[in-house]
């Protein structure tokens, strides 16, 4: 008896080998938190636009492509369900949530006061204001206050916009050269005329910059320095702990195995990543 117990645990052994060689998805599947509709129905069903690149689009090819859309996919194949894409305009949203049509709004939501009154959040990236210019000039944005001296756009009435009189007054204040601050209506003009140099740089959103650095094949970079941060995240029903665990659980899964970080550099937006997707459902709760 005792030898046939030792040779099953030996067995059992190399099964769990064999099981974490082939990948921590056959583990996680039964070890990561369900919410009760993906228990009963075995599918991750979700709410997206499929209109917003980088983050959600539809591929020439007709495929759903993404960061939202390829994170989900990787969250339901760790859940082992299958994910069910409901397309939905952001307006519809928050009050679809609170009305109970669908248990998660898989977008990038900013968690207002006004938000959090109706809808919790998992957040899953940060976004903010980043610098952008030509290769040639990148290595002189090092450093702090790497925008004083610099002639930037930035387009009209925008967070940036405001940013860049702030950061003006941070040169003044160091005695260093003033930021010379034009004003475009559009980003496509403001990249223009960073390629043209009648700019240095564009100061725009990050998602946005990345975004036009992957897709241009490197005509203007990132650099260093992120402005005015704040967290985003997909948004789930007040008060529905399962979804919230299950999510959250499912994402730093993602975090810890890399398959996040491959996701978000293949869009060029490592600048955005977090290091713990977490659960937002009061304004104190946000992590700056």
């Amino acid at each position: 008896m005792h030898h046939h117990s030792l040779l099953r645990g030996a067995q059992f052994a190399a099964m769990a080998i064999t099981a974490l060689i082939a990948g921590a998805g056959t583990l996680a599947a039964a070890e990561l938190p369900k919410s009760p509709e993906v228990k009963e129905t075995g599918k991750l069903i979700m709410a997206n636009t499929l209109e917003y690149a980088p983050f959600e689009f539809i591929a020439e090819d007709g495929k759903q492509v993404g960061i939202n859309i390829e994170l989900a996919q990787e969250a339901a194949k760790l859940l082992g369900a299958e994910l069910e894409v409901t397309r939905i305009p952001f307006p519809s949203m928050v009050p679809g949530l609170a009305a109970g049509r669908f248990k998660v709004a898989w977008e990038t939501f900013a968690a207002t006061d006004d938000r959090l009154k109706q809808v919790d959040f998992v957040m899953f990236i940060k976004s903010g204001i980043v610098a952008s210019t030509t290769p040639d000039k990148a290595p002189s944005f090092q450093g702090e206050n790497n925008l004083c001296g610099k002639r930037v756009g930035v387009i009209g009435g925008a967070v940036s916009d405001f940013i860049a009189d702030r950061l003006n007054e941070e040169c003044k204040a160091k005695g260093k050269p003033e930021l010379v601050k034009s004003i475009f209506p559009e980003g496509k003009d403001i990249i223009q005329a960073v390629l043209s140099d009648r700019l240095d740089a564009r100061l725009d959103d990050a998602t946005a910059s990345g975004y036009f650095e992957v897709t241009s094949k490197g005509q203007l970079v990132v650099v260093p320095g992120l402005y005015d941060v704040a967290p985003l995240g997909i948004a789930i029903p007040k008060g529905d702990k399962e979804t919230a665990e299950m999510l959250s659980a499912a994402l730093n899964e993602l975090i810890k195995n890399g398959t996040y970080k491959t996701i978000m550099a293949k869009y060029g937006m490592t600048s955005a990543m977090i290091e713990e997707a977490y659960v937002v459902d009061a304004a104190d709760k946000i992590r700056k």
